[in-house]
């Protein structure tokens, strides 16, 4: 079964969070929400989050994605995290998915995983990085790298993620059931 990992930092933006694990899940794709403590999520808008592992518990399995909610100061919190940084780059080298939504994609740029690629954020959150070829789109896919823009394109991006690791065929079931 697909294995996918979110990691949940305090003040993650929850619709973000909550749409990627629920959409992934009616796909039948086994998702691990991880903590990156045993407390807790409190989400930028105040909703009370509790995660399923913590992180360091987490690592201890393979996964094939990883997808990083946006928000703030939930996205600074991931991006000061060396785990996060250091699996990113791991999956990277071995080839794995790797998605991030909102301000999340600034922890790619940052572990230096979108030198040179296409990539989309919430406005100005890629701002300072160099090398990046920024797009306005939605979702932008480059390779195994898959961004999004926000809250209101959270289940645009979940539906890609589906598509992406179970098919087309998938995508196109799981979003009649949601009857966008």
């Amino acid at each position: 079964m697909l294995k996918v990992l979110v990691p949940l930092a305090q003040g993650c933006e929850e619709i973000e969070a909550v749409t990627v694990i629920d959409i992934l899940r009616r796909a039948g794709i086994e998702v691990i929400s991880a903590g990156l403590d045993d407390l807790p999520v409190l989400a930028s808008r105040g909703v009370l989050l509790l995660p399923d592992t913590t992180l360091d518990l987490a690592l201890q399995h393979d996964f094939d994605m990883i997808v990083l909610p946006g928000g703030q100061p939930g996205t600074n919190n991931l991006k000061a995290e060396p785990r996060i940084i250091a699996l990113l780059q791991k999956m990277a080298q071995q080839g794995k998915h790797i998605a991030a939504i909102c301000a999340a994609p600034s922890v790619l740029a940052a572990a230096g995983l979108l030198d040179g690629k296409r990539a989309t954020s919430f406005p100005g959150c890629l701002d300072g990085y160099a090398g990046i070829h920024r797009q306005d789109a939605a979702v932008v896919e480059d390779g195994k790298l898959i961004t999004s823009r926000g809250p209101g394109t959270a289940m645009d991006f979940a539906l890609m993620l589906v598509e992406r690791l179970s098919g087309k065929a998938r995508r196109d079931q799981v979003e009649a059931g949601l009857v966008r």
